[in-house]
């Protein structure tokens, strides 16, 4: 018998759904062709307590963080593979101003839960960490295949909400170009990201100065991520290889030669409040969502995810301030 959950999409928002549902007991299937051109595969997976040019504290973040923490750790037993590591970030300073704005908002006590040391040329904060987008939505595939529970196709989601009690999209940038979700405010940037071949890092630490670099595993890093408000072509581009190279060279110093291994992009979406997005559609109640995670997925996915399980198991409403209804 079809199950009466369907979520389309199988990126890191859809992921998580799928992993809270199972383990809620809740029978459901997952529409997905591929990760191409999307977000999740462009992720770089840092959760990271202090964000933007702002210097400006993660919202939710003392509560999100372990919500996180257990949803990886658990799903990193059931699959039998590493997904998540504990991180500190060196974030050092872009110019005077960002100086500035830290010293305003350190003698304000917002950095007192992370902060371990500042200087001259920048701070250092603890209780950041790392997710293996990428491992997670391959092995999660992978198993989910196997189960029967996977449509490696493109389908109808309205067709769909006629035949189910519940579909919920996950598709990103797909369902933010869909007539259903016109009415929100969507906003977007295409993003990328290089891989490179780096010896002599430190692998639990995250630097950053507008780009950032993470180790990824013995000998290789991530380099990203560049930003440009409005483009939604999924197409790496030279350009934004050069600049990633010229900033992760920046950071590392000339005595960390680098060689790029791959390149990719993808086109974040959020929405102009820059908080995510949950909950039932207001006219079509058996079409739902999540969606406007930004660069923000692998700390806001295990949450909402939750949410949408506390929906349907117990009939519980969503948090005000991500209700699509908003």
């Amino acid at each position: 018998m079809r199950p009466e959950i369907l979520i389309v999409g199988q990126g890191l928002a859809g992921t998580l759904l799928a992993w809270e549902l199972e383990r809620a007991g809740l029978a459901f299937e997952i529409a997905d062709a591929g990760h191409a051109g999307t977000a999740s595969a462009a992720a770089a997976g840092m959760i990271s307590p202090i964000t933007g040019r702002r210097l400006v504290p993660s919202w939710r973040y003392e509560t999100l963080r372990p919500i996180a923490r257990d949803a990886y750790r658990a799903i990193e037993a059931a699959l039998g593979v590493p997904l998540w590591r504990e991180m500190r970030v060196r974030r050092l300073f872009a110019d005077t101003r960002e100086q500035e704005i830290f010293s305003e908002r350190h003698a304000r006590g917002e950095f007192a839960p992370w902060l371990v040391g500042h200087d001259d040329a920048g701070f250092s904060v603890n209780g950041a960490a790392h997710v293996d987008v990428e491992r997670l939505l391959t092995a999660s595939r992978t198993r989910w295949r196997a189960a029967g529970w996977l449509r490696e196709e493109v389908v109808d989601v309205m067709a769909e909400v006629r035949r189910r009690r519940c579909v919920i999209d996950c598709t990103g940038l797909v369902a933010a170009r869909a007539a259903p979700w016109a009415f929100l405010p969507w906003e977007f940037s295409k993003g990328e990201i290089i891989t490179v071949a780096v010896e002599r890092l430190a692998p639990e630490l995250i630097v950053n100065r507008r780009e950032w670099v993470v180790p990824s595993g013995p000998g290789a890093a991530w380099i990203g991520a560049t930003h440009e408000a409005g483009v939604t072509d999924p197409a790496t581009t030279t350009a934004a290889r050069e600049k990633l190279i010229a900033a992760g060279a920046a950071l590392l110093g000339a005595a960390h030669g680098l060689a790029v291994t791959g390149q990719r992009a993808g086109v974040r979406v959020a929405v102009r409040d820059k908080r995510p997005v949950a909950g039932r559609h207001p006219q079509h109640a058996a079409l739902g969502i999540i969606n406007a995670l930004g660069a923000k997925g692998a700390l806001w996915a295990p949450w909402l995810a939750r949410l949408w399980v506390g929906h349907l198991a117990r009939g519980e409403p969503f948090a005000p301030e991500v209700d699509v209804r908003r």
